[in-house]
């Protein structure tokens, strides 16, 4: 696997913004520029070797400075919602910025989506990596501690995209990174991904609240239109009447693993039965 560098536009503020091309032994690649770690496309094959760009995204940087959607970004210091931007950890509460409403999203303001990561290109054993780092100071957008954090992509020879996250903080603080990756496995422009099918090895979910807050249950899928633990069309009940549905506008839940030990398990798949593409 091979890396290569080159510009990708300027930020408002004169800084350079470089994308990186991850490419493998069978041609497939994936760009990620160094602007919020975004993950901009994604050209892997489907079953007749035809190459297509899987991932959602803009044709250029003003796209990604202006967005609001978080296209194929990493997010951090805490992806999702915290209800009216407040929690409390070791008996102090901590007040964040609130850009959604009265609540926090995707790590305020100025979250990791924002930043302009510093960039690294490293060997792997015979692999090349991207190494993307930042830093992000004690108070920024309420958050505690001095925290440093390194996100590696690895774009291997079976076209998997892996994604590695490490993050240090000097104080005691809430970390939940992730990257905000939109997919059609179908391809650049094929419309709908309603029937993709599913899979998710959850029993449970947790429910939200009319802000798409977490509610603190954990609520069993089964008999629920969030029941994919068999491949399961994602659009034969996205109108549904549940509750749950109209609350977020469809799927828009945190899912509770069935996982226990250290032992990594499949946690989600999704097939597109017109590409192939798993």
């Amino acid at each position: 696997m091979g890396i290569t560098k080159s510009l990708y536009g300027n930020t408002a503020d004169g800084r350079e913004v470089d994308v990186f091309t991850l490419t493998n032994s069978k041609g497939a690649e994936a760009k990620i520029i160094n602007y919020g770690g975004t993950l901009v496309s994604l050209k892997v094959p489907d079953r007749k070797g035809n190459m297509d760009d899987v991932v959602l995204g803009y044709d250029n940087l003003n796209g990604y400075l202006n967005g609001k959607k978080y296209f194929g970004a990493l997010i951090g210091r805490y992806g999702n919602r915290i209800g009216k931007g407040t929690f409390k950890l070791n008996g102090i509460e901590y007040h964040l910025s609130k850009n959604e409403g009265k609540n926090h999203l995707h790590g305020g303001f100025e979250g990791f989506s924002k930043k302009v990561w510093t960039a690294n290109i490293v060997k792997s054993g015979r692999n090349e990596c991207l190494k993307l780092s930042c830093f992000s100071k004690d108070g920024e957008e309420g958050y505690p501690g001095n925290l440093n954090v390194t996100v590696t992509y690895t774009f291997a020879d079976d076209n998997s995209l892996r994604i590695d996250y490490y993050a240090v903080s000097d104080k005691d603080t809430v970390v939940n990174l992730t990257n905000h990756s939109y997919f059609n496995l179908s391809g650049q422009p094929s419309g709908s991904i309603l029937n993709h099918q599913v899979m998710i090895n959850a029993d449970k979910f947790t429910t939200v609240d009319e802000e798409s807050i977490p509610t603190g249950e954990l609520r069993a899928v089964k008999g629920t239109p969030l029941d994919f633990r068999n491949l399961t069309v994602v659009g034969k009940d996205i109108d549904s009447d549940y509750e749950q549905i109209k609350f977020a506008g469809g799927f828009d839940h945190n899912f509770v693993l069935n996982v226990s030990g250290k032992t990594p398990k499949k946690a989600a798949e999704v097939y597109d039965s017109a590409s192939g593409r798993v």
